[in-house]
């Protein structure tokens, strides 16, 4: 797995899928707790649509995690020196690597959950270095429209694990639990409360107008869910100025909508998005 090294001296390792002849590039921006392991049918999907896509192991997670944490699965999450910041500033370098190698083929930057807010964070600084953002399992970053309290609790019911909330898939919860580069330990115990309030903020105003911003959630997603996207999405075309926002809101589906019992939709409706905005005639 190739690595680059950020600036507390983490190496961050990542991956990279690519295609002959790619139409446009995606920056996977994984979520707390995982790794980009998860993501295989996704990026497969992605791949066969003519996208190559990049991913990293987010500081503290994934392999990334376990060669900083010396082999320690127990400390995965834990973000190491610097924090949060420096986490969301070894994301957007991992941009400059991408860009070293596909020069100047489109770059959409596609977070989910954390790393949807990380996404908004490094949109807000660094708008002119994506073509596209595509944002799931994301929420507006208030206290009042994102929870960070027991996400399981409105889903304990369903089944055995702390988990079910992530999909109604009951696989998708068993492999989680079974997974050991995975932790169901909440963000905010994972990163310190100040780190977590970091999290917090909204789109600025004055973002390039004609960068084209997908928005995805499930309307039972405890994140956040429909009403939180909804004035995600207002806000990013009347505060930020965007022309072309789009929302999709899946009935019924939760957190992880990629993992979920209707994912062939959602990477369908993801490719014809991308494909609308950079596919050549």
């Amino acid at each position: 797995m190739p690595t680059y090294t950020d600036a507390h001296g983490v190496r961050i390792h990542y991956e990279s899928w690519r295609v002959a002849d790619a139409t446009a590039v995606v920056q996977l921006v994984h979520g707390v707790g995982e790794h980009i392991g998860r993501y295989r049918e996704l990026i497969e999907a992605l791949n066969s649509a003519g996208y190559s896509v990049w991913a990293d192991d987010h500081r503290g997670h994934g392999q990334t995690g376990f060669e900083q944490h010396g082999g320690d699965l127990t400390r995965i999450g834990r973000l190491g020196p610097g924090g949060l910041r420096a986490t969301i500033e070894s994301v957007h370098q991992f941009t400059g690597v991408i860009r070293a190698t596909e020069g100047e083929l489109p770059l959409v930057l596609l977070g989910h959950s954390w790393g949807s807010f990380m996404a908004q964070i490094i949109v807000n600084q660094h708008a002119g270095d994506y073509d596209g953002v595509v944002l799931s399992g994301t929420a507006y970053r208030t206290l009042l429209d994102m929870d960070a309290g027991d996400l399981n609790r409105r889903h304990r019911h369903l089944g055995s694990t702390p988990v079910e909330w992530l999909s109604r898939d009951p696989d998708v919860a068993a492999a989680f639990m079974a997974d050991p580069y995975t932790t169901e330990t909440p963000l905010r115990k994972l990163f310190g409360t100040i780190d977590a309030l970091r999290l917090l903020g909204r789109p600025v105003r004055g973002l390039p107008p004609e960068l084209p911003l997908l928005i995805m959630v499930g309307s039972d997603d405890t994140v956040g869910g429909e009403q939180s996207a909804v004035k995600l999405a207002n806000a990013y075309a009347r505060r930020s100025g965007l022309v072309d926002v789009e929302l999709i809101v899946y009935e019924g589906a939760r957190h992880e909508i990629f993992n979920e019992t209707n994912r062939d939709e959602v990477r369908a409706d993801l490719v014809r998005w991308l494909d609308e905005r950079f596919a050549v005639d």
